[in-house]
């Protein structure tokens, strides 16, 4: 995981790592009044009740998103879908949804997540995580 942004209310905190956001919008299309990229800061937990929040923040692909654990932890405090899948993105990602553990060579723990788009093209430079790079380098998917 990349560096978290947290953004408060007095209810509720979201937390953004933008290494994992691939700008997929959901959150800007689902409650653009708390989710605003012209805006500084550009999330806004105040504009709207934690339930709503808490259902757009789901939305994300990528996990970049999560509601900040009670505890206070930087872990995402997303429950997991059930059961595990992986779906293939026509020119993207391949987006994981359930409970997933993504270990490094040597067997070290990456990240433990319920959300999570990995690389497909090659191109990312923060792999095994898509960055949207594919977008820019015309990866032809399924599709080409």
């Amino acid at each position: 995981m990349g560096k978290i942004r947290r953004y408060e209310s007095d209810e509720i905190i979201v937390a953004y790592d933008a290494s994992r956001c691939i700008h997929a919008a959901e959150c800007v299309k689902g409650l653009p009044r708390v989710f605003n990229p012209k805006a500084r800061p550009w999330i806004r937990p105040e504009g709207a009740e934690n339930e709503r929040i808490r259902e757009v923040v789901a939305r994300c692909p990528t996990g970049a998103l999560f509601i900040a654990g009670e505890s206070g932890t930087e872990q995402p405090s997303v429950h997991p879908a059930e059961p595990a899948s992986i779906q293939v993105s026509d020119t993207g990602p391949l987006f994981l949804r359930g409970s997933f553990v993504i270990v490094d060579h040597d067997g070290n723990e990456v990240i433990r997540d319920s959300r999570i788009a990995l690389c497909r093209c090659g191109a990312s430079a923060n792999k095994p995580f898509c960055d949207g790079t594919h977008s820019e380098i015309g990866f032809p998917g399924d599709s080409g």
